[in-house]
């Protein structure tokens, strides 16, 4: 079904109106709150459950773990689960929950309001945020006119031993997936073999960036907040290291897309949807802007952090996220020696 711009309007407006309205109401049906399986950053998701909770009364327990751990779990549990609401960093964990059948439609009212390119085909799912994939490199080790055009440049002899990234993370198989869409089978796993061959694995974003930091290597691919916030922090894993963004809509130009959506099987759907509805609205991507997490905002129209260079500048290719192959990704990473 598609919406005119002010038939969205409408919708978000009224959404926003019933959310409120019906706060005493959802809260007294639901003594015990919902429950929300959550794979995003423990500080980000506790500044939403606690707003959310101050607005509505609708208690919320946040049962933490990693994208496909908790991924897998929801699928093992199936019409079982005790899980009303699943939260991730990344898109491949919420396509396993929907290819199993498990997700309820996302409320027009929540998909209305979150920007067309983080929306999924199918509406069982909705983006709750994004971010950027970006190449980080030591200032002193690295010439800016020597920066790869491509993300597939990594893949060339000169940058044999000279990159780094965290294959076995969520974060990185969200990219190669990303790489699988766009250039195909072959391609990726060209490129995944020379990394294999010629990058250091680390374990951890993070631990790409301080190693980056220290010289111990010259670059890594990574996403674009552990950088912002380090900066926000000491500064100590990130100050002689420099970003950048490929652009292009180049592969290396991924937006990684957040995830949220609600269990078919929840018993508390209403405040499972208002609890969506809250952390893409208005409130809940406020909290991105001008919280510490340094994620991009997906509201149509919200604001992300002012330190953060703009979506709109970074030309990332356009990809549907429900198309990502996650299966596939890690039978490549598995016969490129990477898993």
């Amino acid at each position: 079904m598609k919406l005119c711009g002010a038939s969205l309007a409408i919708l978000v407006a009224i959404g926003s109106t019933a959310l409120l309205g019906a706060e005493s109401a959802l809260a007294a049906s639901n003594d015990d709150g919902i429950v929300v399986y959550d794979a995003q950053h423990e500080s980000l998701t506790k500044a939403w459950s606690e707003g959310f909770t101050q607005d509505t009364g609708i208690k919320v327990t946040l049962r933490k773990g990693d994208d496909i751990e908790l991924g897998n779990q929801i699928v093992q549990e199936g019409k079982a689960s005790p899980a009303d609401v699943f939260l991730t960093e990344n898109s491949p964990a919420m396509m396993l929950v929907d290819h199993a059948g498990l997700f309820a439609p996302v409320d027009p009212v929540t998909i209305a309001q979150v920007a067309a390119p983080f929306r999924t085909a199918q509406g069982h799912w909705v983006g709750i945020a994004a971010r950027s994939t970006v190449f980080a490199y030591n200032k002193d080790r690295v010439k800016e006119s020597d920066l790869p055009k491509s993300l597939l440049e990594l893949a060339e002899p000169q940058w044999i031993g000279r990159w780094s990234a965290s294959p076995a993370g969520a974060d990185f198989q969200a990219i190669v997936g990303a790489l699988l869409e766009l250039k195909g089978e072959a391609v990726t796993l060209d490129w995944l073999e020379a990394l294999k061959a010629g990058a250091r694995n680390y374990r951890g974003n993070n631990a790409v960036l301080k190693a980056v930091n220290a010289g111990q290597i010259d670059s890594g691919v990574i996403y674009h907040y552990y950088y912002f916030g380090d900066q926000a922090r000491t500064g100590e894993n990130s100050g002689n290291t420099a970003l950048h963004y490929f652009r292009h809509q180049d592969p290396g130009a991924f937006i990684s897309l957040s995830g949220g959506g609600v269990l078919a099987s929840s018993k508390h759907q209403k405040q499972a949807q208002a609890f969506l509805q809250w952390i893409t609205g208005p409130k809940g991507q406020a909290i991105l802007r001008d919280g510490n997490s340094f994620e991009y905002a997906v509201g149509d129209g919200a604001p992300s952090n002012p330190e953060l260079v703009p979506l709109d500048q970074l030309d990332a290719p356009v990809i549907d996220a429900s198309r990502l192959d996650s299966q596939k990704v890690v039978d490549l990473m598995i016969q490129a020696g990477l898993l």
